[in-house]
């Protein structure tokens, strides 16, 4: 796989140079040689796919990285998640991060109406989450502006709720950005309308503290409750731990409120 145009352009940074980039950024590190005999980059796609599923994850690679030198968008992805989660490969975040360039790099133009939009948000907020800390020991640094940048894009242009999530963190911690508490509940809640359990639960958590915003105890235990039955009870603890405070701290005004907002939000939901 090259290495992508936003990989180039940080490894001429991290140089001090962007003069020299054909010769001093280091080399992309090489995938698995591509499988050869596939009509299409589609075939070789539906290859990969079927063999991840089968458990034959190695072989999988193999074929996705085939469909990926065609340019496939999904392929690319899926072999970015595969070396950042080590999942059939090696964990290598530096090659997932080129994966994800390499998406970034070849659908600038791509709107939100494209059936590739999902795919193409995914990547921004994984690239915007390899700019949060950088990799160690290789040319991508941490950048919380670039950070920002690919969480905006993916949470504006696309409406992507993981990136709406990401950014509202930014401005609820004032992490490259000024803090904003207001600005990171109108972003906790886009992501929460969405069905995305952690943002419902800050968004919760905001309102009912009044953090720096208004507050409006029913409408955080409304949200808090419907974080709490989306999330997992073995990784999302916290939420758990959230909603009990939250519970407990109600007066029976702010429980009858919860339960008439949770109404009125179901209904529209149907």
């Amino acid at each position: 796989m090259r290495i992508s145009r936003l990989a180039l352009a940080l490894a001429a940074a991290a140089l001090g140079s962007s003069a020299s980039v054909a010769l001093d950024a280091p080399a992309p590190l090489r995938p698995p040689a591509p499988v050869v005999g596939f009509g299409s980059a589609r075939e070789a796609l539906r290859s990969g796919v079927r063999d991840y599923n089968a458990g034959n994850k190695a072989v999988a690679a193999q074929a996705l990285e085939y469909a990926a030198t065609q340019g496939d968008a999904l392929a690319l992805w899926k072999l970015g998640r595969m070396y950042a989660d080590g999942d059939g490969v090696p964990h290598d975040d530096l090659k997932a991060f080129e994966y994800f360039s390499k998406i970034a790099d070849d659908n600038e133009d791509v709107g939100p109406e494209s059936p590739k939009a999902g795919v193409v948000a995914s990547a921004f907020v994984a690239l915007g989450t390899y700019f949060l800390d950088g990799i160690g020991s290789t040319y991508v640094k941490r950048d919380l502006g670039r950070a920002h940048e690919m969480f905006h894009t993916a949470a504006s242009l696309y409406g992507d709720p993981n990136a709406q999530y990401n950014l509202a963190r930014l401005y609820l911690e004032g992490t490259g950005v000024a803090a904003d508490a207001r600005q990171a509940a109108r972003w906790f809640n886009l992501a929460a309308e969405k069905g995305h359990p952690q943002a419902q639960a800050l968004l919760g958590h905001l309102l009912v503290s009044g953090d720096r915003i208004p507050r409006q105890r029913g409408l955080g235990l409304m949200w808090l409750t419907i974080a709490r039955e989306g999330a997992d009870p073995d990784k999302d603890r916290w939420i758990y731990d959230l909603y009990e405070k939250a519970f407990a701290g109600a007066n029976e005004r702010d429980r009858q409120m919860a339960l008439a907002n949770l109404e009125q939000f179901l209904k529209r939901k149907r």
